[in-house]
């Protein structure tokens, strides 16, 4: 025996044993999801290793800790209130309907619980894609009261995502104007690219506008939208086959920088 001790631990989620000296020092840890040993020194990597023997469940990477990036700097610097990561899709919707649900009984559904619904389906539907090397940042606050639905960044580029509530409705697309059923069409498309538009100033970066058309019976364009990609939620997934633009250490940057709330105070 080499008197070292493993201590298992959980860490955001993820299971770490840890390899203490026998006065409690940590030594090394190995993380089983990322199937690797972290020394924090060379000259007891056999000791460790033997250690964790019975814990290792296969082929593991054995080194010092890796030298963090500018994204991870970024990330670890930045002061939770300020940090948008965890946004749930709908954020903003989920924190004004939990300060004021609105009367009990109502002749017509909220509105906003509809607009909710179909956040909530796209923002779910992007991030599924996460593991696919994109990342997504859910109700992006801009100056003003406005805020981006989604942003979705990965190796096709960046987009700012609108989603809109269509359940069951035809949807008619005619140029900037967008109608639902009977009602009278609305110029949402300049909105959408307003969005967009805000984002490339804050991330000094091309951002293309997304509208995501939420459970349409049927859609009608009768004259293309400029510059706007518009889709049903069934169409989502393929953003991410969007060709490459971007390199992974891009993606990690541009994300470090969105997520920060302080990059969109000033657009």
């Amino acid at each position: 025996m080499n008197g070292l001790r493993v201590i298992p631990t959980w860490r955001h989620g993820r299971e770490r044993l840890y390899v203490c000296l026998p006065d409690g020092r940590n030594i090394a840890w190995y993380d089983r999801e990322a199937a690797r040993v972290t020394l924090l020194g060379a000259d007891r990597e056999e000791d460790v290793l033997e250690a964790l023997g019975p814990f290792l469940t296969g082929p593991v990477s054995v080194g010092p800790p890796p030298v963090p990036t500018p994204a991870e700097l970024t990330r670890l610097s930045l002061h939770p209130d300020d940090d948008l990561a965890p946004n749930r899709p709908g954020e903003a919707l989920l924190i004004a309907l939990d300060r004021d649900p609105g009367p009990a009984h109502r002749l017509r559904p909220d509105p906003r619980r509809r607009a909710l619904t179909a956040e909530q389906a796209v923002g779910e539907a992007l991030d599924r894609m996460d593991g696919a090397g994109w990342r997504t940042l859910h109700s992006v606050p801009l100056p003003g009261g406005d805020r981006i639905h989604h942003l979705f960044i990965g190796p096709g580029g960046l987009y700012a995502v609108h989603a809109l509530y269509a359940h069951r409705q035809r949807v008619t697309v005619d140029g900037p104007r967008v109608g639902l059923g009977r009602h009278e069409p609305q110029p949402l498309l300049p909105r959408v690219r307003a969005g967009a538009d805000r984002a490339s100033y804050a991330l000094t970066a091309e951002v293309r506008p997304v509208l995501v058309l939420v459970g349409a019976s049927h859609v009608t364009v009768l004259a293309p939208p400029r510059e706007v990609r518009v889709l049903t939620d069934g169409e989502v997934a393929g953003l991410a086959g969007l060709g490459a633009v971007l390199k992974p250490a891009d993606v990690e940057a541009l994300y470090a920088m969105a997520r920060d709330r302080n990059t969109w105070a000033r657009v």
